[in-house]
């Protein structure tokens, strides 16, 4: 199994990663084990969202995919609201 998931930041950022293992990498973000990752200084971090894979590529392309979304995207996929993503996704053009 692989999973995508989202973590709310402590500084309101999100963050998008893939994993093999949610627990062992959740820990690993809020022990601040790798110095170089985004969550480091933005600890503690919070599990907002995830979603199971059986198929790795499929993983990798959701993850790519959520990492190009909007926060308000985001935010309307953790609150399972389905229904704005559509809405979402469209670029805004100016009259």
């Amino acid at each position: 199994m692989y999973c995508v998931y989202i973590l709310r930041c402590s500084d309101h950022s999100f963050y998008t990663g893939i994993t093999s293992n949610l627990d062992e990498r959740l820990n690993e973000h809020q022990s601040g084990k790798h110095a170089e990752s985004y969550t480091f200084k933005r600890r503690p971090v919070k599990l907002m969202y995830y979603a199971e894979f059986t198929e790795v590529e499929r993983a990798i392309s959701m993850e790519k995919q959520i990492k190009k979304w909007s926060t308000a995207k985001k935010q309307a996929l953790i609150d399972g609201q389905f229904e704005k993503l559509p809405n979402l996704a469209r670029k805004k053009f100016r009259d």
